[in-house]
């Protein structure tokens, strides 16, 4: 959220088995995955709003180079 305006971000699977600590999981897994790491993808979707100029209404992408290596 930015104010009112809430801003779309999506993290990539990868990515989120990298900040997991872990690889392969499955897709059915994901959702719980996602909800187990909520605050921290949350953290680092604002941390990458934060670092620069965002075009109104994009979306922000998480991959793995995004992962702090200490998380991983």
């Amino acid at each position: 959220m930015n104010g009112d305006q809430e801003i779309e971000c999506q993290i990539s699977d990868a990515a989120l088995d990298e900040l997991a600590g872990t690889r392969g999981t499955a897709s059915m897994a994901r959702q719980a995955q996602f909800v187990a790491l909520r605050d921290a993808v949350e953290q680092i979707a604002s941390d990458i709003y934060d670092s620069g100029p965002m075009v109104k209404g994009a979306t922000i992408r998480i991959f793995t180079k995004h992962i702090p290596k200490e998380q991983s």
